[in-house]
C-alpha cells in the first residue's frame, strides 16, 4: 500500500498524488456499503496494481469536510470580498467566518480593489479587532499577494467569494500558471460555465489550492448549518466572555440579562456590527435540531 493525497475526483475515478506520481484509482466497494464517499483533500492509502485497477483501500480520519464544494482537510479558507463593486457585506462575511470556525478551518479575510475605495481600512480594523488575519490586495499591482503566498506554503487552502470580487485576478497574481480568466473560463482547466464542474487541488506556492468553480458564498451558506449551542464559539471574540454570563446554561448572548457578551458589546470590547451578525444567525438557527442536520 502507498500513501497519498486525493487531488481530483471525476466520474467515479479518483486521482491520488503520491511521492512518486499520480495514480488513477477506483474506490473499494466497502466505502459504498459504509456510505462513505472519497473527497478531494482526503489522505488515503492505495494499492497499485500493475496489471489491474488501482484501488483506494483506506481513507484516513478527516480534520474537517465540506458539503459543497466536496472537500476535506482544509487548513485555510481565504474569504475574498471587494470593498467596492460589489461593496462589503459584513453580514455575509460574518456568516462565512462562522462556518469556517465551525468546521475547524482557519479563516483569512482578503479585501480586494483597495485602490478604488478608501473604506477598506475601516473593515481591516473591524476584523483584526475580532482576532482575524486580514490581507489587503490590489490586483492591478499585485500588492498583498506575497502575503497570501506565504500562508499557502505547506497548507491545503480554498478561496471563496461571490462573482465580481476579484477572486480569479487574485489567484492569477498568486500563480500565473493557473491562467484563470477573469470571466467564465479557466484556460488551464479548459472549462467554462457549461462544462462539468469538479473540485481539484493544485500545487501552488508549496501547498495546495482547491480550484472550486461555483464555490460562491451562497452555496457555502446554504449547505453548512451551525447549531445554536455551537454558534457563540464560532465568534472567537465572544469566547473569553461565554463562561462569565450570570445564567450560564440558558444564555443566548442575544439580549439576555447578565450576559457578559452583551456587556462586552456595550463596553466596546466586541463590535456591535459583529454582534448584530451573530443575532441574525442565532435567530435563523435557534429552532434547528441536531437530527435535522443529518
Amino acid at each position: 500500500m502507498t500513501d497519498g493525497k486525493l487531488i481530483k475526483g471525476i466520474g467515479g475515478f479518483y486521482y491520488v498524488e503520491t511521492a512518486e506520481t499520480i495514480y488513477e484509482c477506483k474506490a473499494r466497494g466497502l466505502f459504498r456499503k459504509q456510505k462513505i464517499t472519497p473527497l478531494v483533500g482526503d489522505d488515503v492509502s492505495i494499492t497499485v496494481n500493475e496489471n489491474g485497477e488501482n484501488t483506494i483501500d483506506l481513507i484516513k480520519p478527516r480534520k474537517n469536510e465540506l458539503v459543497r464544494p466536496p472537500l476535506s482537510n482544509i487548513d485555510l479558507l481565504f474569504i475574498v470580498s471587494s470593498v467596492v463593486d460589489p461593496s462589503v457585506n459584513t453580514s455575509v462575511l460574518d456568516r462565512l467566518i462562522a462556518i469556517a470556525e465551525y468546521k475547524d478551518i482557519e479563516p483569512v479575510i482578503v479585501f480586494t480593489k483597495i485602490d478604488l475605495d478608501s473604506s477598506a481600512e475601516k473593515y481591516k480594523k473591524l476584523y483584526e479587532k475580532a482576532g482575524f488575519r486580514v490581507i489587503m490586495c490590489n490586483n492591478k499591482t499585485g500588492d498583498g499577494s506575497d502575503e497570501i503566498k506565504s500562508l499557502i506554503s505547506g497548507k491545503t487552502c480554498a478561496f471563496t467569494g461571490n462573482t465580481g470580487v476579484g477572486k480569479s485576478s487574485l489567484l492569477n497574481c498568486i500563480d500565473h500558471s493557473l491562467s484563470l480568466a477573469t470571466g467564465e473560463t479557466s484556460k488551464k482547466l479548459g472549462r467554462g460555465k457549461h462544462t462539468t464542474r469538479h473540485c481539484e487541488l493544485y500545487k501552488v506556492c508549496g501547498g495546495y489550492v482547491a480550484d472550486t468553480p461555483g464555490f460562491s458564498s451562497i452555496d457555502f451558506e446554504r449547505c453548512e448549518k451551525i447549531l445554536k449551542d455551537d454558534l457563540p464559539f464560532c465568534f472567537r471574540e465572544f469566547r473569553p466572555y461565554i463562561g462569565e454570563c450570570k445564567f450560564l446554561t440558558n444564555c443566548s448572548h442575544v439580549a439576555d440579562k447578565g450576559c457578559a457578551v452583551v456587556k462586552a458589546v456595550e463596553d466596546g470590547e466586541i463590535s456591535e456590527e459583529r454582534h448584530n451578525s451573530y443575532v441574525s444567525l442565532y435567530n435563523e438557527v435557534k429552532d434547528i435540531k441536531e437530527w435535522e442536520l443529518k
